[in-house]
């Protein structure tokens, strides 16, 4: 999720032939209102279907407020449609699910708003983002966080990860882990404490090279989705693998013969725990 001064890299404005969409958001279809109002033209019927699935929903107070934000507001997602359907379909199966999001944007109130009663937390690198986001949208959750890795370390960081004993599968923890590079080992309680169900990772930035990467967070995502303890696998979604960082650690850690499904820019992956499979990453 990029901020505000990014948004001409990564945001679309809405078509003046979409806006009659506002006015479906008006008469309380929320779940599914929320999602057309993404709508940029170009997917009707999917949006027809995603409609029909929230419009018997309750109409939390969050979801309220998403559908207000999003039918005032000119900026919406940085995800099409159809990567967007990706993970509302999961969270759809799931129901209320914990899921967890590197970043937090103009998309985030959608994300908590399709999971109204599960558990949403974002993770952000900009505490002075976090609270220009949270002053619009005080009912999401988000935490800040120092990433101690820069996007031109990128290749150098793989090599250490290969040979520290400390990254490798068979131990793979994150919590404490001050040998590891790759392992974010500043998080809260929270974070290490919840098996998560779902691990969306559009963050951080990752476009130039002074930029923190999203190494850590491929890496460290796929040692919770290893760690998992309770039953079921964990649902991670990468966005922008048209990215060589992204494709490459993709590749490394959440493993090409997890991916259950490629839309646009957003793989998804469905990793079991490390006691159902071998002991390596891929």
């Amino acid at each position: 999720m990029q901020k505000a001064n990014n948004q001409k890299q990564h945001y679309h404005r809405l078509k003046p032939d979409n806006r009659w969409f506002l006015g479906v958001a008006a008469v309380g279809l929320i779940g599914g209102a929320l999602v057309v109002l993404l709508l940029l033209g170009s997917n009707r019927s999917a949006a027809s279907a995603l409609l029909k699935c929230g419009a018997g929903e309750t109409a939390a107070g969050l979801q309220l407020e998403a559908v207000l934000h999003y039918a005032t507001s000119r900026v919406v997602p940085q995800q099409s449609l159809g990567e967007i359907t990706v993970s509302f379909d999961v969270l759809r199966s799931l129901g209320p699910t914990d899921f967890l999001v590197f970043g937090l944007g103009h998309d985030s109130l959608m994300w908590a708003a399709l999971n109204p009663r599960g558990r949403t937390l974002f993770l952000e690198e900009d505490p002075k983002w976090v609270q220009t986001v949270l002053k619009d949208a005080p009912a999401l959750r988000a935490q800040t966080v120092r990433y101690r890795n820069q996007l031109s370390e990128s290749d150098e960081l793989l090599r250490h990860c290969r040979t520290e004993p400390d990254c490798s599968p068979q131990k793979s923890f994150l919590r404490g882990n001050d040998k590891c590079r790759l392992a974010l080992n500043m998080l809260s309680d929270e974070v290490y404490d919840t098996e998560w169900d779902m691990i969306m990772i559009d963050a951080p930035r990752g476009y130039f090279p002074e930029a923190p990467g999203r190494m850590a967070a491929i890496y460290s995502a796929a040692v919770m989705a290893r760690n998992r303890k309770k039953s079921g696998a964990t649902h991670v979604f990468l966005h922008d693998v048209d990215r060589k960082v992204e494709k490459m650690y993709a590749q490394e850690f959440l493993c090409k013969k997890n991916q259950v499904k490629a839309v646009g820019r957003l793989w998804h992956f469905r990793i079991p725990p490390a006691a159902n499979v071998n002991t390596d990453f891929c």
